[in-house]
């Protein structure tokens, strides 16, 4: 790999690489600009970061610019475009846009010297404009369209293309399988890609074009070489394995995730570098999930803790979204339904203001419905699921859509779960299919590795109880089509195939979850499946 890095950067003449402080490579960004001769270098660094959505340093980066050169309209430009994160649950507040609203007035009163500035200052002016406005939505079509008009104005500028094929990609709609804008956007990429194979943007936007259900499996070779472009860039570790989690490889999942947490204590975050960057609880909820997929629960459980050890964490959604989804993970994969029904909504509450993050409350309300519906506790039961509703209508109100839809799926679980309790199975499976339905329309979000947990593996623990092992068979083989891999679906299926006799495909999924497994996986179905074959070798012999 590092033979072809090389290879490729001699193959990129005209591109300037961009380095970290600390001399490690970001890629090759060139990005010319109408300003002092010396701030060319540090312009093209800062938008090297931008790319890499290292937004704390990207805006320490371009505040430089403007000190190096105060008229350096283009400098402000960057300032604003560090300020809203496209593709991330976080939203600005209002003196955040007011903030972005006066680096683009300074900027346009600088008069940039060239019309090709002028349509990029023009883009995010787009943005920023009516910085009283809560419309968050329509900031985002209003800059995707300004983008359009500044990549089809000048279509051989590659940072007019990366930026374009971004702004695309977070206008994608959020109850609909079609993969047009995905496409759409790979498209321009992989062109960015054949004049510049070290462009972070063109990889790293690439990697959320294939984010999707149907192109998870193309160009994983570029998908690959991130990590290698900008090897201590935490972002840049940690991409590649929303692809990996994909295809269910936890080894390439806990190897990249291990790495990039690491980075991320190097990057504080806030002014004055206040906090540990929302990049590390990122990287460990990746972490978790795969050791759990391993039934490493161990692992997981040092993960949990390192996290839970780690003070000043930056507050946000992510990582309000994290500190609700690891431990809901950790008790549901294990189905210890105890300690899902035990969880604390709103943890951190001095420090996280959870009333702008409904869908991670919610994620905290599902555990704890799912455990007490599991546990008999109805009244629990029920009281979750009147909160995973009012969180619904929350996100609703605001316009979140797909906060709205991954919310719905939550709730409709419990509510299946709760029909189950009480006897009322035809209800169950409506309840439980209704959740199933809307997940596959619904977009998977960067912020999360998978569904907590996914409906059809639901749906299949759901049929077995009501012994309907054919139908949990067809839920769980779903399951593993949608996310390949994961411990529950493949333990689901050896056990259906078992009730319907079928041992030949008990044998393959219990197989395939020992070979998957960590060797020293002490969960019980690792056990089950290891007796299973070893009674299955017994009577052969």
């Amino acid at each position: 790999m590092a033979v072809t890095l090389i290879a490729l950067a001699v193959a990129c003449p005209g591109f300037a690489q961009a380095q970290d402080e600390d001399d490690s490579p970001l890629g090759k960004v060139q990005f010319p600009i109408s300003c002092i001769e010396g701030a060319q270098q540090e312009f093209n660094y800062a938008v090297a970061l931008l790319h890499h959505m290292t937004y704390p340093q990207a805006k320490a980066a371009f505040e430089r610019v403007v000190e190096r050169d105060p008229k350096c309209a283009m400098a402000y430009w960057g300032v604003a475009m560090t300020l809203f994160h496209p593709l991330w649950p976080d939203r600005p507040g209002p003196s955040v846009l007011q903030e972005g609203w006066a680096s683009i007035q300074q900027a346009k009163a600088l008069a940039p010297l060239t019309e090709r500035e002028r349509l990029y200052v023009a883009a995010a002016d787009s943005f920023f404009r009516e910085p009283q406005a809560s419309d968050y939505w329509e900031r985002i079509r209003r800059w995707e369209q300004a983008q359009e008009i500044l990549y089809r104005t000048f279509p051989d500028d590659l940072e007019a293309a990366a930026f374009y094929a971004l702004a695309h990609l977070a206008t994608a709609p959020a109850g609909s399988s079609s993969l047009d804008h995905q496409n759409r956007a790979a498209e321009i990429l992989l062109a960015i890609q054949a004049e510049n194979p070290l462009h972070p943007g063109s990889i790293h936007y690439l990697i959320h074009a294939n984010d999707v259900r149907g192109r998870e499996h193309q160009s994983l070779d570029i998908v690959r070489r991130y990590g290698d472009v900008a090897p201590r860039n935490p972002h840049a570790l940690h991409m590649p394995t929303h692809i990996a989690t994909r295809l269910g490889d936890w080894e390439e999942v806990i190897e990249g995730n291990l790495r990039a947490a690491e980075a991320a204590l190097e990057h504080p975050a806030g002014d004055g570098g206040l906090y540990v960057w929302d990049e590390f609880p990122h990287a460990i909820e990746y972490l978790v999930y795969a050791y759990l997929q391993q039934g490493a629960d161990k692992a997981a459980a040092v993960q949990i803790q390192r996290l839970q050890s780690t003070e000043s964490l930056q507050p946000g959604f992510k990582t309000a979204f994290h500190l609700a989804s690891i431990p809901a993970r950790y008790a549901l994969e294990r189905r210890a339904w105890e300690e899902a029904e035990e969880l604390v909504p709103r943890p951190y509450a001095a420090a996280i203001d959870w009333d702008g993050f409904p869908w991670a409350e919610a994620v905290t309300w599902f555990a704890r419905g799912l455990g007490a519906a599991h546990l008999e506790q109805m009244d629990e039961a029920e009281q979750a699921h009147d909160r995973l509703r009012a969180l619904e209508a929350t996100a609703q109100e605001t316009g979140e859509e797909l906060f709205a839809r991954q919310i719905r799926v939550l709730r409709l679980g419990v509510s299946a779960w709760i029909a189950q309790a009480h006897g009322q199975e035809t209800r169950a499976f409506e309840q439980m299919e209704a959740a199933a339905e809307v997940e596959i329309s619904t977009p998977k979000h960067p912020v999360t590795p998978a569904p907590t947990l996914p409906a059809h593996e639901l749906l299949g623990d759901l049929l077995l109880q009501q012994e309907q092992s054919d139908k949990a068979l067809a839920a769980f083989k779903r399951s593993l089509e949608l996310y390949p891999q994961r411990f529950n679906s493949l333990l689901g299926a050896a056990r259906a195939a078992r009730a319907l006799g079928e041992g030949e495909s008990a044998r393959r999924y219990y197989a395939a979850l020992l070979e998957m497994s960590a060797q020293d996986g002490g969960r019980p179905g690792l056990v089950e499946a290891r007796a299973y074959l070893d009674e299955e070798h017994n009577d052969e012999e």
